[in-house]
Order: C-alpha cells, then sequence, then structure tokens
C-alpha cells in the first residue's frame, strides 16, 4: 500500500511497480478507478472495484465506501458521471456504505461550478436534454413528478399543510409542522394580505398555501396546477374544512391564469418554467395584476447560470427543471417593468427541510419499498441526499422576491410586517 504523494493520507491497494504481463487486466482497472477517482475532487472516500482494487482514504478515516460492481459501470462512470453516478446507485451496481450527505458535500466542493464540464459532459447533455416545458411538455414533466401518488408523499411531507417546498425556521428546534406554517405565515406577511384581498396562485401543490391564505387573512384564492393528483387532494381538504367558497382550485397552465388580482403568489413553480418561458410568466401576471397589485415568487435558484440541472436529476426526478440565477429570474419583472421590493435567501432554510424529509423518508421506506422498488428507494434518497449537500455547499440557493407595479406607490414605510411574529392579517 502507497500514499499518494498528491494526497496524503490517500492510498492505493495496487503498488506503483510495472504490472507483470498477465495482471494487464488489474493495471488498467487500477489506472482507471484513480482517474475516477481524482475526477471526483479526491473526496475523503474509499472506492473499490470488484477485482480488489481500491483507491481513496483508509477505511477508518472514510466519510464512504463505494464498491463498483463491474467494468460496464465503471466505464460509464468514467464517460458522464453526473448522469451515471445516479443511475448505477439506482441499479446497485454501484453500492455506497456510510454518510451519503457528506461524501455529495465534499465532491460538489471539489467540483465548484468554475471549474466547468468537460466536453464529452456537455456533448452529453446536449444529447440527453431537455424536456421542453411546452403547453404539453409541461403536463408531461409535471406528471412525472407530482403525480407518484399522494399516499407517497403523506409519508414524508409535513401533516398540516402538505407543503413540499421550503420550510422557514424561526427557531432552529421547530418541528416540521411548524416550520412550514411559518414558511406560509412569511409569504403572506410580505405579500401584506388583507381581508377582501384577490389572490391569483400559480401552481398551487397540494393548496396548503391556498387554504391557509383563505382561512387566516380572509382572502379569496384561485390556485392554478396542471397535477390532477394534486388537485384531487386540494379540493378535497377545501371541502372538508369549508373553504370551497373561498378558495377555487383550477386545472390549467400559469399561461392561462385569469381574473384581475390584488396579489399573484407561485412558491416553488418557477424551477418547472425555463427562462425561455419567463416572457409568458411576465405577460401572465401582467394581465392578471391590478395597477396597485403586488406579488411574490419564491424559487430554487443558483449563484449564476451554469447550464442544465444534473443529468440524473433532469431524467429520473424533475424532467424540464431549471434553477434560474437571480439575474435570470430578475428578467420576469424586466419583461413588464414590475418594481423589486424585497429578495430574500432561505437556502439553509432548505437544508434544514430536507433533512427533516429524509429522515421522515427513511423511517418509512420500508412502505416506499411496498409502494415501488428497491430502484425506487435508492433514486429518492439519493435525491434528496443530493439536495441536501447542494443547498449546504451553495450549490442552490432559494429565492423569494417581493414585486409590484412600478407606479404603485403603497409601500410600507419599514419591513416590521415582514418579521413581526405572529402577526396576521
Amino acid at each position: 500500500m502507497r500514499s499518494d504523494r498528491k494526497n496524503p493520507g490517500v492510498t492505493s491497494d495496487v503498488s506503483d511497480q510495472p504490472a507483470p504481463r498477465g495482471n494487464q487486466p488489474r493495471a488498467m482497472s487500477r489506472w482507471l478507478i484513480q482517474k475516477l477517482y481524482a475526477g471526483a475532487g479526491r473526496p475523503p472516500a474509499r472506492l473499490s472495484l470488484w477485482d480488489g482494487t481500491a483507491v481513496g482514504v483508509p477505511a477508518r478515516d472514510a466519510l464512504a465506501h463505494l464498491r463498483i460492481h463491474n467494468r460496464g459501470t465503471l466505464m460509464r462512470l468514467l464517460a458522464h458521471p453526473d448522469l451515471y453516478f445516479g443511475e448505477a446507485y439506482m441499479s446497485g451496481d454501484l453500492e455506497i456504505q456510510g454518510d451519503l450527505v457528506g461524501l455529495l458535500e465534499a465532491v460538489y466542493r471539489a467540483r465548484a461550478p468554475s471549474r466547468g464540464k468537460g466536453v464529452r459532459s456537455r456533448f452529453a447533455d446536449g444529447l440527453l436534454r431537455r424536456q421542453r416545458n411546452t403547453l404539453d411538455g409541461s403536463r408531461r414533466n409535471i406528471h412525472h413528478h407530482y403525480d407518484l401518488g399522494n399516499d407517497f408523499y403523506q409519508l414524508w411531507l409535513d401533516h398540516e399543510a402538505m407543503q413540499y417546498t421550503c420550510a422557514y425556521f424561526p427557531q432552529a428546534d421547530a418541528t416540521l409542522e411548524e416550520a412550514q406554517v411559518a414558511k406560509l405565515d412569511h409569504v403572506c406577511r410580505k405579500l401584506q394580505l388583507q381581508p377582501g384581498d384577490t389572490v391569483v396562485e400559480a401552481g398551487c401543490g397540494w393548496g396548503g398555501l391556498a387554504r391557509h391564505m383563505a382561512r387566516h387573512y380572509g382572502v379569496r384564492v384561485r390556485a392554478f396546477n396542471i397535477s390532477r393528483e394534486q388537485l384531487q387532494f386540494a379540493r378535497e381538504k377545501a371541502r372538508a374544512e369549508g373553504l370551497e367558497g373561498r378558495v377555487e382550485y383550477i386545472e390549467d397552465d400559469y399561461r392561462n391564469v385569469s381574473g384581475d388580482c390584488d396579489v399573484f403568489v407561485s412558491v416553488g413553480m418557477l424551477e418547472h418554467v425555463g427562462t425561455e418561458h419567463y416572457p409568458e410568466m411576465a405577460e401572465a401576471i401582467d394581465r392578471v395584476l391590478k395597477p396597485d397589485g403586488r406579488g411574490l415568487i419564491h424559487s430554487i435558484g443558483r449563484n449564476r447560470a451554469v447550464g442544465p440541472m444534473n443529468a440524473w436529476i433532469e431524467r429520473r426526478i424533475f424532467p424540464g427543471a431549471y434553477p434560474p440565477s437571480l439575474r435570470e429570474m430578475l428578467g420576469i419583472f424586466e419583461h413588464r417593468d414590475f418594481s423589486v421590493l424585497d429578495v430574500e435567501n432561505l437556502r439553509l432554510h432548505y437544508a434544514a427541510t430536507l433533512r427533516h424529509w429524509l429522515q421522515r423518508y427513511e423511517q418509512n421506506v420500508g412502505r416506499v419499498r411496498e409502494m415501488f422498488d428497491d430502484r425506487f428507494v435508492r433514486a429518492w434518497r439519493l435525491y434528496l441526499c443530493g439536495s441536501i449537500a447542494a443547498f449546504n455547499t451553495g450549490q442552490l440557493q432559494l429565492f423569494q422576491v417581493v414585486f409590484n407595479r412600478a407606479t404603485c406607490n403603497e409601500l410600507p414605510p419599514i419591513r416590521e410586517h415582514v418579521y413581526c411574529a405572529g402577526h396576521r392579517g
């Protein structure tokens, strides 16, 4: 066993001496696995092959131990790791034992966006992408993720409002339910909701925000969504809570929103729009918002416009998704001369939200396996762990942007309304 000169403490289980003629396959395996390990940024992990070849830190110091079970998997990981890391983990051809979140954080930090992508990865991205968010394409993309079944999401989302978006933790020890209700109030206070206001919501999920606004702030909401599973749940909840006359759930695309409103809000939908459709988003807001109206868009984002999403995430989890940079996101408001009033980044709140989701997911993993299969279990574990790592390392951000008409002067003189705990209406 030797110490790697470039990274003290990193070892290889194969000698540097030239391999005997009969050991050429093992020598090639060693060269390939070292190349893969270097490409991942030499994380504090141990990586081994089916033939016993291994590189990385000693087992006692490793965050995780990765085992590649066949040569085909190794070659695919070398060709396009962003896609085939997830594919191999799903199939079981790549086995990972240890701290998956910590491992991914180490890799993300080592492979910072400034390094860019190699020619092969960019070429593969071009072949694989994208699932366009046209009217029909958006329905297909949303169905792929959100219509997996309400029973599945109820296993690990909060029970109070069924929120599949970033929660807000006024205190670090808040429960998931408390943090999601706090997020709803945080949004409502930013929007300065008043009894009698009319609200248009684009992309309402399971309808929790619309019901919260109607129940606690005395507004009327028209909420648009194209996920039938979510809408069925939302309508049943509204009926059960006696809110049918104040909340209307409409199966339609954001591009078809209608009716004048005092407030426009969209939480967790912009990621599914795509920058090429931002002018249509701006036109839809402009069409419905009254002259003195205000709005809020809440979206996962990135620090820089670094191209499409991770290839595996797009293929298996979120087809058509694109988290914008703040500069790209602000283009929506420039298209129709809206004024940006407030920008807040809740990145670490999303990391905390995801830790709650992952814990609940793992507690219910047996039920998930019964609903789907082992491949699905591993895919969603990787997605949740990868998301935690991405928010912790700054690969992903969470932007809330408040805006109004450029000619509107009805502005609060101070921001007390945003952070006044317990204030409703």
